[in-house]
């Protein structure tokens, strides 16, 4: 007698509570795979970065699987709200001892949301000038023209400005080259402008341009710019520097240095 009763008052209702409780949790962690399954298979339609729809079905499934455990738990009995308050205690104490990695993490996903660069981009960013080879969620990787690796937080990076020398197909080089007051100004132009136009890497479309742009206190100046691909702006650059220098010697064209001419007068006093 009093084993059936402690069947049907206690074994019975617990067993029946316990299969629920597994069925749950069976059933809800099968329907959180098919999901979060469906969910990244969405995201992957869309232009949102392959790293950022990996986290987003990372977090999501933990989430499901959250919900799934705690309702399994209430069907048991257990005092779920309690719970919950001691999960979102631990949840602000773990945010403000990660606050700087979430706010990496937050920066991470506005860079890989808005694209202001990737992979292979030559950019300048935190002060730091070199080539994108990894943006990640909470660092950005990158290497410098002398093939130094730096790692640098997203935080430092989305606060600040962002400068990216390969988001353009092409570039204008500046350039200023200085003659003497003594020199031929005609002369000089004219060879600033040979030299532009029969480099094969200028573009035609916008035209260069060579123009007077000042009289300096020690030389006559001359801006040159010319429109060429982004890959070829260093070596126009350069080639272009080397080539002046050798047409004014050539020429007998000084490119001076800065320079004072002092006047002396001498005065004779009258006694």
């Amino acid at each position: 007698m009093e084993f059936n009763t402690l069947l049907n008052a206690y074994l019975i209702p617990w067993g029946i509570k316990l299969a629920i409780a597994t069925a749950i949790l069976v059933i809800g962690y099968w329907l959180t795979g098919k999901i979060v399954s469906l969910t990244k298979r969405a995201l992957g339609k869309t232009q949102i970065d392959a790293i950022l729809i990996d986290f987003s079905g990372t977090v999501l499934k933990a989430v499901l699987l959250l919900v799934v455990v705690i309702a399994a738990l209430d069907q048991l009995g257990v005092d779920t709200t309690s719970l919950i308050a001691l999960l979102g205690a631990a949840g602000l104490a773990v945010g403000l001892a990660v606050k700087d990695s979430l706010q990496n993490f937050a920066s991470g996903v506005m860079l890989i949301l808005l694209r202001p660069f990737t992979k292979g981009d030559f950019v300048e960013i935190a002060g730091i000038t070199g080539v994108v080879d990894q943006v990640g969620l909470f660092s950005t990787q990158m290497h410098t023209g002398d093939n130094r690796e730096i790692i640098v937080p997203n935080g430092k990076i989305y606060g600040n400005t962002i400068t990216n020398y390969s988001a353009r197909p092409t570039r204008r080089v500046d350039m200023t080259f200085g003659i003497g007051y003594e020199d031929d100004l005609r002369k000089a132009k004219s060879l600033l402008e040979e030299l532009v136009q029969s480099d094969e890497r200028v573009l035609k479309e916008p035209a260069p341009v060579v123009a007077l742009a000042e009289l300096g206190d020690s030389s006559i100046n001359f801006t040159v710019r010319a429109w060429v691909n982004s890959s070829d702006y260093w070596g126009v650059y350069w080639d272009m520097n080397e080539k002046v220098k050798l047409a004014f010697d050539e020429n007998g064209i000084s490119i001076p240095y800065p320079q004072m001419d002092v006047h002396l007068k001498n005065e004779q006093q009258q006694s």
